[in-house]
């Protein structure tokens, strides 16, 4: 089992508005494509950054899952969250693996 993390820092202006966006819309779809068996969303409570930190966690069974997901589907779920709140967020995503 693999963990794809996406943190998003966004503008205090901006956090409500994502927040709903994320859980009634990309969440749903992203969960759509059949590659993860699980989701979270979390807010950081002690970042250093200005404005909001959220981090949206996916479980993922396998490499090749997540490579599928992210060659066909990521770029336009992606593009997607950067047309809606353009110049309100900085973005990273991390892949990390489960340790016994």
């Amino acid at each position: 089992m693999l963990l794809y993390n996406v943190t998003v820092i966004l503008e205090d202006s901006a956090a409500d508005e994502w927040m709903q966006w994320m859980q009634e819309t990309h969440i749903p779809e992203v969960m759509a494509t059949g590659k993860f068996v699980s989701n979270r969303l979390l807010k950081v409570l002690d970042s250093p950054n200005e404005g909001q930190t959220f981090c949206a966690q996916y479980v993922v069974e396998d490499l090749e899952s997540y490579e599928a997901y992210r060659t066909m589907h990521s770029p336009a779920l992606q593009a997607a969250m950067q047309a809606r709140f353009e110049n309100r967020f900085v973005a990273f995503r991390t892949l990390m693996q489960y340790v016994d």
